[in-house]
């Protein structure tokens, strides 16, 4: 676009120039011609062709005159060329034809020729300044994006870590309730009852039972505590983890994408199913690569498992394939994984074809 308004502006005073020195009637044809061959500079990028027109040009200007006034026009596309000094062959047919038009017009052609070189010099030097501007722009919005990401990334990293550390605490503090209150409790009841045995009185005795009854209904009390605390610290992500590590000679790859915290029904499901299969693939199969996929999605949880063993090592006495019907009798520990999504109001389904496959969605409540 610079360089198409330079050329209309470079036109404009050519035009100036050559209208009042001209006045025959075939004076539109020059016109005409330079700004085709303008054109043609404009659109062509190989060399060998512009330095044909251009030429072509100069040899133009030996036959007439007039085109002399256009020099600046086509020698816009020869200015800081490849080839150096190139354009100042175009200065030739000027200095032949000084005799057929005013010597002032020569000098107003040259300096005009000299302003066309500080135009494409200016030009030239905006177009690098812009390209470096948007090199710098599209680098600073790259490397936005990358911080963007990391910082994502590390807050991801950095909210993982303080969820297990919080799960963690909750862990230990349902370990230290069930071992040290806990266990007073359970004492404490133990001495009431003992109590209770020796004493005849039963004014005491009706207050020794009241306080069993308290201690008791306590001790249920923590023990729901403990157990809610318990279930709440269990990190799906992190139990899986640690049965995939048990796993020794299997290249097993595990991809969580998991962002809310599930039920802890469907924790203890899906680390039951991997278990199950986990300890399938080791007894029953001949599989040396694993994949294990939970995903969460807008409306169900997803669990994918699937190994690279072959049906007939895979299939014991228990899991049996109908070669009529393709049904599979499943074993107590599959039929375990079915029992356990059904509860769940989940689907399972699971497949022989190239390695044993299993998958199972449950619905989000």
């Amino acid at each position: 676009m610079d360089k198409l308004i330079d050329k209309l502006l470079i036109l404009m005073i050519a035009l100036t120039l050559y209208i009042p020195s001209v006045d025959h009637i075939y004076m539109v044809i020059p016109i005409l011609i330079a700004v085709l061959l303008s054109a043609l500079l404009s659109y062509f990028e190989d060399h060998r062709i512009i330095l044909s027109i251009y030429f072509f040009f100069i040899i133009i200007c030996f036959l007439e005159s007039s085109f002399l006034f256009f020099i600046p026009l086509i020698c816009y596309d020869i200015l800081i060329f490849k080839i150096k000094w190139i354009w100042a062959f175009a200065l030739i047919p000027l200095v032949a034809n000084s005799n057929e038009i005013l010597s002032l017009n020569n000098v107003l052609i040259i300096v005009f020729l000299l302003l066309v070189y500080l135009l494409k010099y200016r030009t030239i030097s905006l177009q690098s300044i812009k390209k470096e501007y948007y090199e710098l722009q599209y680098n600073a919005n790259e490397a936005l994006m990358q911080l963007e990401k990391k910082n994502k990334t590390l807050m991801e990293k950095q909210d993982y870590e303080i969820s297990l550390a919080t799960l963690k605490e909750r862990n230990r503090i349902a370990r230290d309730i069930h071992d040290n209150v806990g266990h007073m409790l359970s004492r404490s009841i133990l001495q009431v009852g003992a109590l209770l045995t020796i004493c005849k009185d039963e004014n005491i005795n009706q207050m020794l039972i009241s306080i069993k009854d308290t201690l008791s209904e306590a001790m249920d009390s923590i023990r729901s505590s403990v157990h809610n605390l318990h279930d709440q610290s269990i990190n799906l992500k992190t139990e899986v983890q640690k049965l995939i590590d048990n796993m020794e000679g299997y290249t097993i790859n595990f991809d969580y994408d998991v962002k809310t915290s599930p039920d802890k029904e469907l924790k203890y499901c899906f680390i039951s199913v991997v278990k199950e299969a986990l300890a399938n693939i080791i007894k029953h199969s001949n599989a040396t690569k694993v994949s294990i996929v939970i995903r969460e999605h807008p409306g169900l949880y997803q669990l994918v498992i699937q190994d690279n063993g072959t049906l007939v090592s895979y299939l014991h006495e228990d899991q049996i394939q109908d070669k009529t019907t393709h049904a599979i009798k499943k074993g107590i520990g599959l039929k375990n994984i079915e029992d356990r999504v059904t509860a769940l109001d989940g689907n399972i389904n699971m497949s022989f074809n190239k390695g044993f496959r299993i998958f199972i969605s449950i619905p989000k409540k």
